[in-house]
């Protein structure tokens, strides 16, 4: 028997005599029960062209939804190249649409911004299922 210290921090601080190798177990036990309960959500990418065509959209956007449905976060980049970054306005209608197109299963979490050449936008699943 082994005398344990259960709350360092509670004024005065508790302690119990007890068998610490078996409080061990039962606290990992305790752990792993509760860590096999937990959802790990992932954030899978979709990039789109800026000038996607609309059968290659809706391709990407079911992706989207599946990934979405999951229970997944989905970050969605359009890569501006050469003389496409004069027309930021046109990726920003794309990323639009496409929230659009997912509204139904998804929440943006953050909404379309430029970072450099890449234009990204955020979204997650909604709460409730």
């Amino acid at each position: 028997m082994d005398l344990v210290c259960i709350s360092p921090n509670a004024e005065p601080p508790v302690c119990k005599i007890m068998d610490y190798g078996k409080f061990r177990f039962e606290q990992a036990k305790r752990e792993k029960e509760a860590k096999k309960n937990q959802k790990v959500m992932e954030v899978k990418e979709i990039r789109l062209g800026l000038s996607i065509d609309v059968h290659d959209f809706e391709t990407k956007g079911r992706h989207a939804l599946r990934f979405l449905q999951d229970g997944n976060k989905v970050k969605v980049s359009i890569r501006f190249r050469g003389r496409e970054l004069g027309h930021p306005e046109i990726g920003l209608e794309t990323m639009k649409r496409f929230a659009e197109y997912c509204q139904e299963k998804s929440n943006v979490e953050k909404a379309a911004k430029m970072e450099g050449r890449n234009m990204i936008m955020f979204l997650s699943p909604k709460s409730g299922k």
